[in-house]
């Protein structure tokens, strides 16, 4: 059977498949609606990517199955997938699952979306756990294509041969949607791969500009800290000039946990609101840690029981956010008891599931909630109600926020949270960071303990480039440049040689602060076009065959390329795209299409300018904070043209967007031009410095450096 499609937004089109479509899906619980006015104004998308006649679908007892062609192009997405980056070939079983063993597609974050090189992509409407079969399964008579397919009469000689990366088996796409009758499935048109994810991200509402202090370092504390310790590390952050914005209190700041009462622990912090004072003078920002079970002590409990699922987790409630009562609780208590103290924030955990585990600890998926909804549906929509819910609390108040959240799903681009993980493995959080873009998501990978000081120093390298510096403490009494193993170091004492070895920690966590303006910007892009702020090559250069493999470098904003070095590798190989590159610690140029090699122990990140940049670089500072000034150092790469840069100089709750554009053309002296607003109070330009060939990007900033140097 085939259906028609309606246009449902600005080269977005809604396909209705079979009849009765289930109540709950991402579409209809959405709290924020799309970004009209952003859709308008991109490229306009005359006809459908794909025609009515090509997408069937059918009726079986297992649900409803939707085929959906492929011409000669790759296909990327599904939300946070951690094992891989280009789907091709793949199976997709998207269960929300958060500690998925292979690459089965069980995830943390899992996106019924996908987008391909062919420029076009499709959401389909469910909260059930669809199952994709990319180009993997072939009828009778259908030849295998990629390696695997081109073997001589195709005589497999190893494991490889046989299940290799790059084999595919047909030119469709199978979808299966299991339980239902019906399903609204949607077509976002191009004309590119990028444009497609943009239109996702602006039909899910646009995406997030976060407060300038969330772009500086965070740090959660030792998991036992009480009230006197807290204080005592955030003084020695200052004392010590250790960059820090964000303080992080881990289970023990409440009287129960696991599940939550939601309520000060009275020995741990016997004088919460004391604490958040002495915080605040000292410029920093508090994030507590929760998740959404609700235990009896709670002063919610009794108000939550007519309103939560049929079984309990950790003996707590599970509150049913789909309802407006359940959200009114949420709502109202946390504005009451944190946010109008001055909470900034909170780590919203276990919002997820997991089977893999020696025990399941969620609730299962034969739960009902009084919404009408089983626990599968509200599997897949809880992390995404729950962080909604939070996000309204802090919209009510007047506050800006950016949260934490285990569990995001589609359309969740407009929400305050980043995504994280208890899992641990360098790869796999490398692969978050370039794959949550696909689906219009952010990705934290956080930095814990680590077996040597190289190592953490890379882990650190990925994260002052990520969308979120996130240093957790919870198993180390002090902090990791002082200890960096807890495993080695029972007691909590100094390691030997820590002094020089925090020296090098801060000069990295500064190194943040001078990219923060960069950011910001890259951010604007992501809320005023749906542009992500990190994502894989294959975005801007899907012509370009040999990076759409690429799963450990990933582009940071428009102008800047990462290819963070995994621990313990002395060298790597770095992938180039078309253009010239040039290593904004080393100086070295590479004229790609190329590869070529870098080496390790490097004390940045690996990070690579295109040239026909203007790249403004703030002076280093030792924290954001909530109304931000910046010495900005402009640096120009290459001779031919150069594109202006805006920069953002807007926080979230200013209003109308305003923006310093910085112009450097070859006849003219460089200058800025503020449009709208005071950007120039934000921004104070120092210097402009013209990049020469085989010197280090960065230049010194001990002295002032004209122009014309």
């Amino acid at each position: 059977m085939t259906s028609s499609a309606f246009l449902s937004a600005p080269g977005v089109w809604r396909m209705r498949l079979g009849e009765d479509c289930e109540a709950a899906t991402p579409v209809s619980l959405r709290r924020i609606l799309p970004d009209l006015e952003a859709l308008h104004e991109m490229p306009q998308v005359g006809e459908l990517p794909i025609r009515n006649e090509e997408i069937s679908f059918e009726q079986s007892a297992r649900g409803l199955l939707i085929r959906i062609p492929l011409r000669d192009e790759d296909v990327y997405g599904f939300g946070l997938q951690l094992k891989s980056v280009r789907q091709t070939g793949k199976k997709r079983s998207l269960r929300v699952n958060s500690d998925p063993v292979t690459d089965s597609g069980d995830s943390h974050a899992p996106v019924p979306f996908f987008v391909t090189t062919g420029g076009w992509g499709v959401l389909i409407d469910t909260a059930r756990y669809a199952t994709f079969y990319v180009a993997s399964h072939a009828h009778p008579g259908e030849k295998l294509t990629g390696p695997a397919g081109e073997l001589a009469e195709y005589l497999a000689t190893g494991t490889e041969d046989l299940y290799g990366e790059q084999r595919t088996a047909s030119s469709e796409i199978v979808i299966e949607v299991p339980h239902v009758r019906g399903v609204d499935l949607f077509l976002f048109g191009g004309p590119t791969l990028l444009d497609a994810m943009r239109r996702y991200v602006l039909f899910s509402g646009g995406g997030v500009l976060p407060p300038w202090w969330s772009l500086g370092v965070w740090y959660r504390t030792y998991g036992r800290s009480r009230q006197d310790d807290v204080l005592k590390m955030a003084r020695d952050f200052r004392d010590s000039e250790i960059p820090c914005d964000v303080i992080g209190l881990e289970p023990g700041w409440q009287s129960h946990a696991y599940s939550c009462s939601f309520s000060w622990n009275p020995k741990a912090f016997p004088a919460p609101m004391e604490m958040l004072e002495s915080l605040k003078k000292m410029d920093f920002k508090v994030n507590l840690w929760e998740h959404a079970f609700v235990h009896p002590s709670s002063p919610i409990y009794d108000r939550l029981k007519s309103f939560s699922g049929s079984i309990a987790v950790w003996d707590g409630l599970v509150p049913d956010f789909s309802l407006t009562e359940t959200r009114e609780v949420f709502v109202s208590q946390h504005t009451e008891e944190f946010i109008a103290e001055g909470i900034a924030g909170f780590k919203l955990d276990e919002c997820d599931n997991s089977d893999f585990l020696p025990y399941p600890w969620s609730f299962p998926e034969y739960c009902t909630f009084p919404s009408g909804m089983d626990g599968e549906q509200m599997h897949s929509m809880f992390g995404t109600l729950y962080a909604s819910t939070i996000t309204e609390a802090f919209q009510k108040s007047g506050r800006e926020t950016l949260c934490q959240s285990r569990s995001l799903g589609a359309l969740a681009s407009p929400i305050p949270a980043v995504l994280y993980s208890d899992l641990y493995d360098f790869k796999d959080y490398l692969r978050g960071v370039v794959n949550a873009g696909f689906s219009g998501l952010l990705w934290c990978p956080e930095v814990r303990n680590a077996e040597s000081r190289e190592e953490w120093l890379s882990r650190v390298q990925l994260a002052v480039v990520s969308p979120q510096v996130l240093i957790n403490g919870w198993m180390l009494p002090l902090p990791p440049w002082r200890q960096v193993d807890i495993g080695k170091n029972l007691a909590g004492e100094l390691e030997e040689g820590w002094q020089e070895f925090e020296g090098v920690v801060q000069e990295l966590l500064q190194f943040r602060s001078r990219i923060v303006p960069y950011l910001f910007s890259a951010f604007g892009e992501y809320r005023r076009k749906g542009t992500p702020v990190c994502r894989a090559l294959v975005c801007d250069f899907p012509e370009d065959p040999a990076l759409r493999n690429v799963e450990d470098q990933f582009l940071l904003g428009s102008n800047l390329m990462v290819a963070p070095i995994a621990p313990y590798l002395t060298e790597r190989e770095v992938v180039f795209p078309r253009g010239l590159w040039i290593d904004l610690e080393t100086g070295e140029e590479f004229q790609g299409p190329t590869r070529g090699k870098i080496v390790g122990k490097r004390k940045l990140p690996p990070i690579f300018v295109k040239s026909g940049t203007l790249l403004p670089l703030a002076r280093p500072q030792n924290q954001i904070g909530q109304n931000p000034v910046f010495e900005i150092d402009v640096v120009r790469f290459g001779d031919g043209l150069v594109e202006p840069f805006r920069l953002l100089a807007q926080a979230p709750s200013d209003g109308k967007p305003e923006w310093l554009e910085l112009i450097w053309s070859d006849l003219d002296e460089p200058t800025c031009h503020p449009q709208a607003g005071n950007s120039q109070d934000r921004f104070r330009i120092a210097s402009w410095v013209r990049w020469q060939p085989s010197h280090p990007a960065i230049p010194s900033f001990q002295t002032s450096t004209r122009a014309d140097e």
